[in-house]
């Protein structure tokens, strides 16, 4: 993306946050596409054959984030950092809703072969991720914060570094030792 465009998005959503509503419009049509590789992004990281597509989450993230309310957009890094962690969110609710599903909970009554054809199956890989990431949080907050940017959001390390704040070496730092403990703890055995 070039620095005129990242420079007008943020001004955009400083504009926004300033309670102007017609700079949401704008901001749309520069983000989306972002928004959409973000998506893309995320999805690729799931198991093959997953209903929920790239469109439908972009849109889901969308109704989200401006949704929010109270938040000060500092930049278009921050901006989709957030969209990051809407889309994470989003993906890990729908993984979780399965898993409920599957234990009856949506039940509805199909025929043998019916079944074989719809399998509403969660992704515990997905899980499995969101439940580490949490522990990950709980004692170094920063660490899950740069996996989900970089991980699911895609942004890059100066990105990550501008909306926290720190320096580009320490990203990578982290980076490496917060996928190094998620490593250990994903191939931990779940039970």
């Amino acid at each position: 993306m070039s620095s005129t465009r990242a420079t007008e998005i943020t001004g955009l959503l400083q504009a926004w946050s300033g309670g102007d509503g017609g700079a949401l419009e704008r901001i749309l049509a520069l983000v989306y596409p972002e928004l959409r590789r973000i998506a893309q992004r995320c999805l690729s990281h799931e198991r093959s054959g997953h209903t929920l597509q790239a469109t439908a989450l972009v849109n889901e993230a969308y109704l989200r984030l401006v949704d929010v309310q109270n938040i000060q957009w500092h930049d278009r890094a921050h901006f989709f950092a957030v969209g990051a962690r809407v889309m994470r969110r989003i993906l890990v609710d729908y993984a979780r809703s399965k898993g409920y599903a599957k234990r009856g909970g949506d039940a509805l009554r199909v025929d043998f072969n019916e079944a074989l054809v719809v399998s509403a199956e969660m992704d515990p890989a997905l899980v499995r991720m969101d439940d580490a990431l949490t522990q990950l949080a709980a004692f170094d907050a920063r660490k899950a914060q740069i996996v989900e940017m970089r991980y699911f959001g895609g942004l890059t390390a100066d990105d990550i570094a501008a909306v926290l704040g720190v320096s580009v070496q320490t990203v990578h730092r982290d980076w490496g030792l917060a996928k190094s403990w998620l490593a250990r703890e994903m191939s931990r055995d779940p039970s």
